[in-house]
């Protein structure tokens, strides 16, 4: 393999020749083999589409010329394109904020855009990774902005397999809305329903949680570009903030704002935080869905069995015929990912000092994380879960019947003390209130219409 010698502040390294990367990304390589990942496809997009948009900034600005400027946003939209990015080759968990990705970016740009001006690689004197594809620019700008760039790629995927469940759950509300069944609360006997209305529930809070999800993306909307690196704007263009802003929107088709103040918007991350718990509330109502199709599905001949779900795959290499409710059980385990992240997420915005979070990189690999086994979680149970639920109508009849609710009913009648008495005798003999009740000279018909003789 043939290479080429780079230096930077610590000394020189071999760089292969044919690489678009250089010495920063390398020396991120060789320190930070964390998770053995490389940076999420759409936060490499999002680096170029800052990169493009200041390129052209710093042109209309007359800070670049127009040579290096077009080689430059040409480069970006090789990138933008989905071309190069096996150069992206730095771990997304890294210490110094950020700044190794910025660099893995900056040398890419630089060395397709010397390409391009039919320079060889390395050749810093046509376009330089700091001087020209980084002018005016920090780290502490640029990566925040591309992470948030990022995320807002994220919660349309997310929100859809959100919208989809919903669809989900009202087509099952619908199709249930006349089956009779037992409530539950405590896990114990409490009065009737229909399975209609409980599928119906998961489609209510489904669909407040895409409220939630919708109102958070708003917190994502300011970015501190131009603040460079605290936020005050050093080595910046006075206009660059304004000037860059429509570039940026009009590459990624969103409504960004400059934030008012850039120090804080530079400091401060519990934006992250918001999202963070939002996406938590999502798991949580998730799991808690999955818990109760799993209690409703359970037995199939010794649990409730109000409920058939599909069976995807054997569930024992010991008990033959056995079938697990592995569908909900793998949502569940997306949750705990997510609850999980979200306590890191707190830690690090928590542990940020004085003008900059140095604990960005994991803070947008952990909501990256969280966005993936949701959004994948979901489509999972809709495709091969909730689609297929049927209802067991005999059985929800079964435990109607033989459960003590009809207690209830009797108590506004026959008073609370002598209902009582009529379900502990139930609970002992194993007898129907509804039995008990026919053998004291009351009858309950089908409409639970009470009469005492």
């Amino acid at each position: 393999m043939m290479y080429r010698i780079e230096k930077d502040s610590v000394g020189e390294l071999e760089i292969p020749a044919d690489s678009y990367y250089g010495v920063h990304s390398l020396r991120a390589k060789i320190n930070f083999p964390i998770t053995n990942q490389t940076l999420d496809k759409d936060f490499i997009i999002s680096l170029a589409q800052v990169k493009k948009s200041m390129a052209l900034a710093n042109q209309e600005l007359e800070l670049l010329s127009d040579e290096k400027a077009n080689a430059i946003i040409k480069a970006s939209d090789e990138i933008i394109n989905g071309k190069l990015h096996d150069q992206f080759i730095v771990d997304p968990i890294q210490g110094g904020a950020g700044t190794s990705s910025n660099m893995n970016v900056n040398e890419v740009i630089t060395n397709r855009a010397i390409e391009l001006l039919e320079g060889v690689k390395g050749d810093f004197s046509i376009v330089h990774p700091n001087d020209d594809v980084n002018k005016g620019q920090s780290t502490n700008d640029v990566y925040p902005t591309a992470g948030k760039l990022t995320l807002l790629k994220k919660i349309p995927l997310l929100m859809e397999e959100l919208e989809r469940l919903a669809e989900v759950f009202e087509l099952k509300s619908i199709e249930f809305k006349d089956i009779q069944k037992l409530g539950r609360t405590q896990l114990s006997d409490a009065v009737p329903m229909t399975l209609g209305q409980e599928f119906h529930a998961y489609y209510s809070v489904t669909k407040r949680n895409m409220k939630r999800l919708s109102h958070v993306r708003q917190e994502l909307l300011d970015i501190n570009l131009g603040g460079t690196a605290i936020g005050t704007g050093i080595t910046a263009h006075k206009d660059l903030s304004e000037t860059v802003l429509p570039y940026l929107n009009t590459i990624t088709d969103e409504e960004l704002e400059i934030a008012d103040d850039l120090v804080d918007g530079t400091q401060n991350i519990e934006q992250y935080v918001a999202l963070s718990d939002t996406l938590k509330v999502i798991a949580i109502s998730l799991s808690k869905i999955a818990n109760d199709i799993r209690l409703l599905s359970s037995g199939p001949n010794s649990g409730l069995g109000e409920i058939m779900i599909p069976a995807r795959q054997n569930g024992s290499s010991i008990m033959p015929g056995k079938i697990n409710p592995v569908i909900p059980e793998v949502l569940t385990q997306c949750a705990f990912v997510v609850m999980g992240n979200n306590t890191i997420i707190g830690s690090a915005a928590e542990a940020g000092q004085l003008e900059l979070n140095a604990f960005e990189p994991v803070v947008f690999h952990k909501l990256l994380e969280s966005f993936q086994v949701l959004t994948n979680g979901i489509g999972t149970f809709i495709d091969h879960c909730v689609t297929g639920i049927e209802a067991n109508e005999e059985r929800c009849y079964d435990n109607l019947e033989r459960s003590t609710y009809l207690a209830t009913v009797l108590s506004e009648i026959i008073g609370y003390t002598k209902a009582a008495e009529i379900a502990k005798e139930s609970l002992a003999t194993g007898q129907t209130i509804r039995e008990i009740a026919e053998e004291q000279g009351i009858s309950i018909d089908g409409k639970n219409v009470v009469t005492v003789k």
